[in-house]
């Protein structure tokens, strides 16, 4: 792990170990199927991104109260319910340097597990006091899931506008950080325009995220990912590389590469990958990362605890980094 996440689990590694023994009490079950596939599933744990947001933001105006590690928990929570159905819908073998639910169990298993978590998502959040952050977070999950539909019904839109691109994106993935960051500060007792200063942050944060495992998707290492890569091509879904790529290449090139999508061939994706490459396709994905992390940065509001606030502007940099 880089540095600057480390840092940041540092300061809070307190608080973080109380989410994770709050998410392993959480998910019991008095099944042996059902509490092995909770116990196999918790190995999807890995950066934490969405809780350490939680944490951060809250630790920014005072100590993290019990309501932030449980929102912590259910962010978490919430984000693996998304991974085993990604996984499903992507046909991925390999996440966290593991095999995935559906690899393991099937389809059908993965399905039901994917629910299973949403479920005890929403029954530790109800154990709040005050119902906004389960209204937002079961708000949060439906944007969530109309972004997966959008994309959904745009694979194989090959002209599909960056614009859309960008409206999925901040649907199924910004959402969760931006809401993390919004209550983390909520729960603290943060005025509404300071929440949604830190809402903004999250939210750009999160489009930098995206934009950064699309183009890791494309040109990164499996063995180092820890998941299955190159699905986007093989599900023909237009990430910001491709989008930019058939937006400015010569109609013949752009022929071409439609073609390759549609041949589901991995020896001539590489081929594409390469005029990505060439064509500074991949230079403009990391270029609006970087300008979406700076405006995170920028729109981050002064902080009583300045230390937490500094690691928030690493962490985003970091996604670029």
């Amino acid at each position: 792990m880089s540095m600057k996440l480390i840092q940041a689990c540092d300061y809070i590694s307190v608080e973080l170990e109380e989410v994770r023994e709050l998410f392993d009490q959480e998910l019991q079950s008095d099944l042996p199927i059902v509490a092995d596939m909770l116990e196999e599933v918790g190995k999807f744990r890995g950066k934490m991104l969405r809780p350490i947001l939680v944490l951060l933001t809250g630790k920014s105006f005072g100590p993290v109260q019990h309501a932030h590690r449980v929102i912590a928990t259910v962010m978490e929570m919430v984000h693996m319910a998304t991974l085993v159905h990604d996984d499903v819908l992507d046909e991925a073998e390999h996440r966290r340097r593991g095999q995935t639910i559906n690899a393991l169990h099937g389809n059908e298993a993965a399905v039901i597990l994917g629910d299973l978590l949403f479920s005890h998502a929403y029954h530790l959040c109800s154990s709040l006091d005050n119902q906004l952050a389960s209204r937002l977070v079961a708000a949060t999950a439906i944007t969530v899931c109309e972004g997966e539909l959008q994309q959904l019904y745009h694979r194989g839109v090959h002209d599909l506008p960056e614009s859309i691109y960008l409206d999925i994106i901040s649907r199924k993935t910004a959402r969760l950080t931006a809401s993390s960051c919004y209550l983390g500060g909520y729960a603290s007792g943060a005025d509404e325009s300071t929440c949604r200063a830190l809402e903004q942050f999250g939210h750009e944060l999160g489009v930098a995220f995206q934009i950064m495992d699309d183009v890791m998707d494309l040109v990164g290492d499996e063995s180092l990912s820890g998941k299955t890569l190159g699905t986007d091509l093989l599900k023909e879904k237009m990430t910001l590389p491709l989008i930019h790529y058939f937006e400015h290449c010569p109609a013949s090139d752009k022929a071409q590469a439609r073609q390759v999508l549609e041949s589901h061939d991995n020896q001539a994706f590489g081929t594409l990958i390469e005029q990505l490459e060439q064509s500074g396709s991949f230079t403009h994905a990391r270029q609006e990362a970087a300008r979406r992390v700076k405006q995170a940065i920028g729109a981050l509001p002064s902080l009583p605890d300045r230390q937490a606030g500094e690691l928030l502007g690493e962490l985003a940099q970091l996604i670029v980094d």
